[in-house]
């Protein structure tokens, strides 16, 4: 069965993890392939304005499979066949989510545990149940964030909590998860669907080409300097102008009605 169950609904994308036998475990699975693949379509596809990340079951992700882990007890395994195998592996999602120019919505419906709190954090935006907690538990089971969440969460809840949560890897809970920026907004379980809906929704009400733009713009803000983001903009906002969209856009404001884009 496949691991990811994709529905489309005009512009709006949804993606739901669907193994909830395996509390939606990134690893011993195809994950990783329809993840990249999953990212490469999007990306091809024009229509496509925003993308929501869920999950079926009471767990949103329990990251990594530990009891697929003792393989690597094997000593004929080794350190730099493990390695190759996380650079081939998992580390392809944040590669493939981060290169990704449609906004991403993660609806956390339960659970986010070690790489499936910092799948969360490959997204750029974060809302969740009542019922959600968050662990980046990997030095729990003696590793470390072998999928990028040393880069990822302090990005998401600054240096300090992450540090607390990486060297504990103690769960916070949602109302925690909400005070420190990790998510954006907290809501009953029967209404994160809903929520996350209503956002996409305002989200694709603007036009495709300046969003996907905007979008690298922020990303490059991440890690670029203010001169590399201002050249960055002044390119990008050359080609804004030219667009249909902003000719709507701006006639419809002088005509006081609502733009129609396509």
């Amino acid at each position: 069965m496949p691991f990811l169950n994709i529905q489309r609904d005009g512009s709006i994308v949804t993606v739901t993890m669907d193994q909830p036998e395996t509390r939606n475990a990134l690893t011993g699975n195809t994950a990783v392939q329809e993840f990249v693949q999953l990212c490469d379509d999007v990306r091809k596809d024009t229509g496509i304005k925003v993308l929501i990340l869920t999950a079926s079951g009471a767990v949103f992700s329990s990251g990594g499979n530990v009891k697929d882990m003792r393989r690597f007890f094997d000593d004929a395994l080794l350190p730099d066949v493990i390695r190759e195998e996380y650079r081939q592996g998992i580390q392809r999602i944040p590669r493939a989510l981060m290169e990704l120019d449609v906004p991403v919505i993660c609806a956390v419906n339960g659970p986010a545990v070690g790489a499936g709190l910092d799948l969360a954090c490959m997204c750029d935006i974060r809302i969740c149940s009542e019922t959600a907690t968050f662990a980046e538990s990997f030095v729990r089971v003696g590793i470390v964030p072998g999928d990028g969440g040393a880069w990822l969460l302090p990005r998401a809840v600054g240096m300090a909590k992450a540090s607390e949560m990486a060297f504990t890897g103690e769960a916070i809970d949602a109302r925690d998860a909400l005070a420190c920026g990790l998510v954006s907004r907290v809501v009953p379980t029967e209404q994160l669907l809903r929520t996350a809906r209503a956002l996409a929704a305002k989200i694709a009400a603007n036009p495709g080409a300046v969003m996907r733009m905007t979008k690298r713009l922020l990303r490059e803000g991440e890690r670029g300097t203010l001169d590399s983001v201002l050249e960055l903009s002044a390119a990008c906002q050359a080609i804004a102008h030219k667009t249909a969209d902003h000719r709507e856009a701006v006639t419809a404001f002088i005509e006081k009605r609502t733009p129609r884009f396509y």
